[in-house]
C-alpha cells in the first residue's frame, strides 16, 4: 500500500514547482516583452513618424484623419494610433506611449498561442512537457517578439490580431470536427461566439495594416482547404456572425475617413497597398529568397527547434494523418505570408511577422514531443540550441570589432560583455545537455532574460545617440537661437526624430542664407560645408550620429 502522507508532500511539491515555473515564466515574459521599452529613443524613420501622429491625435482630439505634421497621412490605418495616442494622453513617456501597444499586442499574441497549445495538444504536467506552457515563452524569447514588441510601428498589433483571429477559426474549425482528437459530439454546436470574435478581430487586424489582413488569414485558411479538401468547414468561417463582427469593427473608420478625405482611398489603398505590393515604389526591392534568412534570425535562439517540427511535420505525411492535424493548420497559417510576400516587390523584415506566432507553435509543440520520446533526442535538440548560442555570442564579438572607432569606444564593453555572456550561457546549455539535466530549459530561458536586461541597462542606453535623436535634441532645447537651427544633408531617419522632439520641422540650410547657423549634418555634410567655406578647423566633439557645425556668416 501506498504511503498517503509520502504521496501529498510529492503532490505539494508539484504543486509548489508549478507555481515556481509559472512565476518564472510569467517573469520572462514581461521582462522579453515589456523590459526598458524607453532604453533607446525613437528610431529610424517610422517610430518618430508614426508618434508624431498619435501624439498630434491626442492633442488635437482629431481621432479620425492622421495628420503629419498637420497634413492627411494615410500610410497606414488608424489602430495603432488610436493606441499609442491613449499612452500620450496619459502622459507616458515618448517612448512608453509609443511603444506600449506593441508590447500589449505582443502580449496577446503569446496568450493566443499559449491557449491554441492548451486546445489542441493539452496542458500536461510540468515544464518541459507541457506545449501550452512553452509556446507563450517561446514565443516571447524569440528575436521578432523582443524587436517588435518594442518598435513604435502597426506590425504587431497586426500579427497579434492576427493571431486572435486565427485562434477563433482554430476554434470553429475543431468543433466542426476536422482535427484529431475529434471534438466530443456534444460540444459540435455552431459556436457563434467564435465566429464573431474570428470576424471582429480579423476587422481589428484590418484596422492595423489594411486588407493585406483579409488576404493573410484568408490565404491561410484556403490553404489548408485546398490540401485537406476541407471546404465546408472552411466556408463555416464565412458565416453572417463573422461578416457582421468585420463589419462593426473595421468598416466605420474606413468609410468616415474616405468621406472626410476624399483622396483617402487613391493614397492608402491604391498607392500603399496595391502599388506596394505590384511595384518597387518604395524602394523595397529584395529577392525572392529574402524572407528565408530573416525567418531564421526571427526565430533565434529557437531556430534549431525547426529541425524537430519539421521532423514531426515528416511523420504525420507518413502516416497519413497530416490532413486532420491541427499541426497543419497552423503550418499553412505560417506559411502563407511567407510565399504572399515573396512574391512582393517591396519587403521589408516586418511584413512576415504574422509568420512568427504560429511558428512558435509549432516549435513548442515539436520540443515537447522530443522531451516526452527520449532525453537523448532532448539533449540533442538543446545541445543545438546551446550552440546557437555559442554562434550568438562569437558573431557578437566580430560586430564589436568591425564597429567604427568611434562607436567603438562606446559600445564595444557592452557588446563583448553581451557576447560573452551568450556564449558561455551556450556552453552551459551544451553540458546541462549532455548530461541530461531537466534544468536545461531553465537555463535556456533565464538567458535570454538576462541577455534582455543588460541589453536594455548597457548596450542601448550607450547606442542610443547613434540611432536616436532624442539625446540631440535634448542638447538643442537649450539653444539660444533655436530659429537658427537647421540640418543638412541629414537621412531622413534624423530629419523625422529631430521633428518629433523638438516638436517642430527643422528646416534644410542653404548655402545661398548669409547669416551664422547652427547645422545639424552627417560628415559628408561637414564636407561640403568646408568646400563652401562656411566652416573651418576641426569639431570639438566625437561623431556621435549628428555634427552640431556652427557656421560662419558668408563673406560680404
Amino acid at each position: 500500500m501506498l504511503d498517503s502522507t509520502a504521496l501529498s508532500d510529492e503532490s505539494q511539491m508539484r504543486r509548489k514547482g508549478n507555481v515556481t515555473a509559472l512565476f518564472a515564466a510569467i517573469v520572462t515574459t514581461f521582462v522579453c516583452l515589456f523590459g526598458n521599452l524607453g532604453a533607446i529613443g525613437l528610431v529610424g524613420p517610422d517610430e518618430p513618424r508614426y508618434a508624431w501622429i498619435a501624439r498630434a491625435m491626442a492633442e488635437t482630439g482629431d481621432w479620425v484623419t492622421p495628420r503629419l505634421y498637420g497634413q492627411p497621412w494615410f500610410e497606414k490605418p488608424i489602430l495603432y494610433y488610436w493606441t499609442a495616442a491613449v499612452g500620450f494622453r496619459m502622459h507616458l513617456s515618448p517612448e512608453w506611449a509609443a511603444r506600449l501597444p506593441s508590447a500589449l499586442a505582443a502580449l496577446a499574441a503569446a496568450i493566443a498561442v499559449g491557449w491554441l497549445a492548451r486546445k489542441h495538444y493539452g496542458g500536461g504536467n510540468g515544464l518541459v512537457r507541457s506545449s501550452a506552457f512553452l509556446a507563450p515563452l517561446v514565443f516571447s524569447t524569440t528575436v521578432a517578439a523582443i524587436a517588435f514588441a518594442r518598435a513604435a510601428t502597426p506590425d504587431m498589433l497586426f500579427s497579434a490580431s492576427i493571431a486572435l483571429a486565427m485562434a477563433c477559426a482554430a476554434t470553429v474549425l475543431r468543433r466542426a470536427g476536422v482535427f484529431r482528437p475529434l471534438e466530443p459530439p456534444a460540444h459540435r454546436a455552431r459556436p457563434p461566439l467564435a465566429l464573431i470574435f474570428f470576424g471582429a478581430w480579423l476587422g481589428a487586424a484590418v484596422l492595423a495594416k489594411g486588407p493585406a489582413a483579409i488576404l493573410l488569414a484568408g490565404g491561410a485558411i484556403v490553404l489548408w482547404a485546398l490540401a485537406t479538401k476541407n471546404w465546408r468547414a472552411a466556408f463555416r468561417l464565412l458565416h453572417p456572425r463573422a461578416i457582421a463582427g468585420f463589419c462593426v469593427v473595421a468598416l466605420p473608420w474606413y468609410v468616415l475617413c474616405a468621406l472626410r478625405n476624399p483622396q483617402f482611398f487613391h493614397v492608402f489603398i491604391i498607392q500603399h497597398n496595391f502599388e506596394r505590393y505590384l511595384t518597387p515604389i518604395f524602394l523595397h526591392r529584395r529577392p525572392f529568397w529574402f524572407f528565408g534568412p530573416i525567418v531564421l534570425l526571427a526565430l533565434l535562439p529557437w531556430t534549431a527547434l525547426l529541425w524537430p517540427a519539421a521532423q514531426e511535420g515528416a511523420r504525420l505525411w507518413r502516416e497519413k494523418s497530416w490532413s486532420g492535424s491541427p499541426g497543419f493548420f497552423f503550418a499553412c497559417w505560417a506559411v502563407f505570408p511567407l510565399l504572399f510576400f515573396s512574391f512582393s516587390q517591396s519587403k521589408l523584415p516586418g511584413y512576415i511577422l504574422p509568420a512568427i506566432p504560429p511558428l512558435a507553435l509549432l516549435l513548442a509543440v515539436a520540443l515537447e514531443r522530443a522531451a516526452r520520446t527520449g532525453a537523448a533526442r532532448a539533449g540533442l535538440i538543446f545541445s543545438a540550441v546551446g550552440i546557437t548560442w555559442i554562434g550568438i555570442g562569437l558573431t557578437a564579438v566580430i560586430r564589436a570589432y568591425r564597429t567604427p572607432v568611434g562607436m567603438r569606444e562606446d559600445l564595444g564593453g557592452a557588446i563583448l560583455a553581451l557576447s560573452v555572456l551568450g556564449a558561455t550561457g551556450g556552453i552551459l546549455i551544451v553540458a546541462l545537455a549532455l548530461f541530461r539535466r531537466r534544468s536545461l530549459l531553465l537555463v535556456s530561458f533565464f538567458l535570454v532574460v538576462i541577455v534582455v536586461l543588460f541589453a536594455g541597462a548597457r548596450l542601448l542606453p550607450s547606442l542610443d545617440p547613434y540611432v536616436s535623436a532624442r539625446p540631440h535634441a535634448a542638447l538643442l532645447q537649450r539653444d539660444l537661437r533655436p530659429d537658427r537651427i537647421f540640418t543638412y544633408h541629414l537621412r531622413r531617419s534624423w530629419n523625422y526624430g529631430l521633428a518629433f522632439y523638438m516638436r517642430r520641422e527643422l528646416p534644410e540650410w542653404s548655402p545661398q542664407d548669409p547669416e551664422p547657423a547652427l547645422v545639424l549634418t552627417s560628415p559628408a555634410g561637414l564636407d561640403e560645408l568646408r568646400k563652401l567655406g562656411r566652416f573651418q578647423g576641426a569639431l570639438e566633439e566625437t561623431y556621435r550620429g549628428i555634427l552640431f557645425v556652427p557656421v560662419r556668416p558668408a563673406p560680404r
